[in-house]
This record gives C-alpha cells, structure tokens and sequence, in this order.
C-alpha cells in the first residue's frame, strides 16, 4: 500500500493501492510435487552418487586439457558472447523503467516574425518569443510504473537464465568435442591393433602357401579380412577431423585453428568415481531453462498490474516557468508566466479496450503456469533418461568386455591349434572375424559411455554459478 498525498485523495476512485496481484511463485505446481523433490529412480545403480552437483562437473574428469577448453569455450564462444549481450540490452530496459519515475524537464524556446491581418503594421512585421522550462514528477498512485519495472527486472532475470543455459551448452558441447576426438582416435588404435593381428595372419598365410601348404584362396580370403578393417580407418580419421573443426568453433576459432594440442588425445575421459547426480529438488533449483520458466511468469503477473493500473487517472505534479511575448515587451512583467498543479491522464471512453488487455495479460500468466509444469516435468524426464540410459550402457559395456576377452582366447587358440594342424584356415579366419567385431563393439561402447555421462551433466543443467 503507498501512501497518498492528501490534497489529490479526491481525484483517486478507489485507495492507492499497487494495481494487479503480487506475485508469488507457483504453490500448486510440478515443481512442489513430493514426488519430483525425492532422489531419481534411476540414480539407485551403483554408478551414482547422491552428492550434490559441482558446477564445474567437468572437473570430476581430473583432465587438465579438458578444463583449459571448457574455460576457454565459456570466454570465447560466439553464443556466449551474444547471451551476455542480449543481457546488457535487458539490464539497459530494466534502467529506461527505473528512469520513469524520475522527475522529467523539457525546455522549449522560438522565435517568429508575423504580420497579423488586423494590425496597421508595415513589413516586416513583429517579432515574437517564446521560452520556457517545464518539470513533471509522476505519482505513480497505482502503481503502473512500479509493475512495469518490476516486470523488466523479471524479463532480465529471465535473460540471465537463458544465458546460463547457454553457458551449459557450451560446456557440454566442449567436453562431447573433446570426448569425439579421444573416441576417434580410441577406436582407431583398436581397428589398428585388429588390422596388425590379420597382417600377421596373412603374412603366414602367404608363407604357408609358398611352402605348399596353403592355398591361394586361404590367401585370398586373409587379404579379404584385412581389406575390410583397413576400410573402417579413415572413418575415424575424419570423424576425429570433424570433432577438432566443431571443438575449434566453439572456442571461439576458425575451425583450421584447432587446438593441435588435442588430435592426438586417444585416453578417454574417465570419472574416478561414482557421478553426483543429487535429487529433484537440487535439480529443480540448477536448472536454468526452469528459472527461466519461472522469472517469464513473474514478468507476465506484473504486466497484468501494469495493464490494470489503465483503468484509473496517472496523476503526476507538474510546473511550468517561461516568458514570452514581443520582443520589444521583453524582461517586462507581462512577459513572464508559470503554472503549477497536478497532470491528470485517463482514458475513461477506453475501459473495454483496458479490460481486453487485462484479459489478455492473466491468460498469458495462465498459458506461463503451464509451461512451467511442462519445463519442470521435461526437465525430470531428461534426467531420469539420461541416468537410465547410462547405468544400462555400463552393463552392456562390461558384457562387451567379457565378449572381447573371450573372443581374443578363441582368436589365440584358433591360432595354435592352426599352427600344428589340428584346425583348418577357415576356422581361424572366422575367430578372428569375432575378434574384430568384439573389439569394434567394446571401443564403441567404452566411447559411448563417455558420451552417455556427458548428457547426464547437460541433463542436470550443470556448469553455471
């Protein structure tokens, strides 16, 4: 309730209180559901820890050079630049309302030569002059002023959100390039490794026939097995090629400006212990799409009073001090006037016009409500996905590793038992066709991990303070 200045009571219709309701964040919604603040579903496997989140997950890694690059991409990254820019603009908006209760001046002044049609004059005529100051201080009694700035300072806390999920963007998208270039290169020493054992195999092969005991086709198929994974080779190459162009792009550099330092990374990133997820409720709190949400409903509320408040007379005081008249008569005391009293602006004839604007603003707050349960509940979605897909892709990957060790028992034995005789070429090369796709598989899957843990990290919205 503002206080009112008695000698204008008589011109207010009803009190002076601060038009429209204040705002209070959403009681009845998903984000107050028990059920959204307990621990994930999905966090019970023992990848998971229920910690809290640091912000600055990528640390968790214990990687120097992914920490440099992530520092580096939350400097210099265009999208980042453009975010903090879009915030200034929101910080100025936030000034411009601020300013509007302040007192305004306008000075005025001029100069005319006239001959009035009435007068004897002869040409030219008479010259007149005009100047004066003019002052006005708005009272705000029902508050539109006030909403309005309140609504500017939720629309750039809402801006401050966006920019720190572009914040978390960028990280993610950082250590995912980061990730790429070790996982090319990961999978490519793996293919090499397979590609060296079939060389072996061949190079006896060739030997086996010139000695007779061999065939051309036992040739001809070796030569087939080695083809075939020399083929999978420049795929990763231009995979690791293409991840180092992106990684460049998001530090901020042309992308033949890769950070050379990194192509030869073939270590993938490994958490040294279990991952700090936390719960709902921390999640609901990091997230900055949901702050968002929430600040463009506090925004809207406030907009509904700014609206409201056109139902009644905006009274400010105004005064007025000049002088004019001909310029013969000046600095005489007829030449000087001012004016003082209050300003009254209303647009009474327009009600139905203010009261659609009303409307139109709790239907906007309404439609706001929605989507912010809709952020909330995506938001848990995401989380509960990422979580599940990574405990389940660790089990798919330990199985792979089994499969990778056995098949690399049975390549060994197929081997020797070839070597002496007690098993046909055929019989070896199939073995050793199992191997490679065993250790295609496990290097996919180990790099895919990385991958998965990543998206858990974006999913929680970490990477901002």
């Amino acid at each position: 309730m503002r206080r009112c200045l008695p000698s204008f009571a008589a011109l207010l219709l009803a009190g002076c209180a601060t038009a429209g309701p204040d705002y209070a964040p959403p009681s009845n919604s998903a984000a107050t559901m028990e059920s959204a603040q307990h621990a994930f579903v999905s966090a019970g496997d023992g990848a998971f820890s229920l910690q809290p989140l640091p912000e600055r997950w990528w640390r968790l890694y214990d990687d120097p050079v992914l920490d440099g690059l992530v520092e580096e991409a939350l400097t210099a990254n265009a999208d980042l630049r453009a975010a903090d820019a879009n915030l200034k603009r929101a910080e100025a908006v936030v000034r411009g309302a601020v300013a509007n209760r302040a007192l305004s001046t306008g000075i005025s002044g001029g100069a005319s030569l006239a001959r009035p049609s009435s007068t004897g004059y002869s040409l030219p005529g008479v010259v007149d002059y005009d100047a004066g100051i003019s002052l006005a201080l708005p009272l705000d009694l029902r508050g539109k002023i006030a909403r309005a700035i309140e609504a500017s300072e939720a629309d750039r806390d809402a801006v401050a959100a966006a920019r720190d999920a572009v914040r978390v963007s960028v990280a993610a998208a950082t250590a995912q390039a980061y990730a790429d270039v070790c996982g090319a290169n990961f999978r490519l020493a793996a293919t090499k490794r397979i590609v060296a054992l079939q060389r072996q195999t061949l190079d006896a092969t060739r030997r086996l026939e010139k000695g007779g005991r061999g065939t051309a086709f036992d040739v001809s198929r070796a030569q087939a097995q080695v083809d075939a994974s020399e083929a999978k080779l420049p795929g990763f190459v231009a995979q690791r090629r293409s991840a180092l162009y992106l990684l460049a792009t998001l530090l901020g550099r042309a992308p033949s400006d890769y950070p050379a330092a990194v192509e030869q990374c073939d270590s993938l990133p490994t958490l040294a212990s279990a991952m700090p997820v936390g719960d709902g409720a921390a999640l609901i709190r990091r997230r900055p799409d949901i702050r968002q949400a929430e600040r463009t409903i506090a925004a809207d509320t406030a907009r509904i009073g700014v609206a409201t408040a056109d139902l009644y007379p905006q009274i400010s005081l105004g005064g007025s001090l000049g002088v004019s008249g001909p310029v013969k008569d000046i600095g005489g005391p007829t030449s000087f006037g001012f004016s003082l009293g209050p300003l009254i602006s209303w647009s009474f004839p327009n009600r139905p016009v203010v009261r659609a604007a009303i409307d139109r603003a709790n239907a906007q707050v309404e439609a706001d409500l929605a989507g912010f349960d809709s952020t909330v509940l995506s938001a848990l979605r995401e989380t509960e996905t990422a979580l599940e897909t990574y405990a389940r892709n660790r089990e798919t990957t330990a199985a792979l590793g089994r499969a990778r060790e056995s098949a690399a028992l049975s390549a060994q034995q197929a081997g020797k038992l070839f070597r002496f005789g007690r098993s046909d070429f055929l019989t070896l090369l199939d073995s050793q066709r199992s191997l490679a796709e065993a250790e295609a598989s496990y290097a996919n899957a180990r790099a895919g991990l990385v991958d998965d843990q990543i998206a858990v990290f974006l999913a929680l919205g970490g990477g901002w303070e």
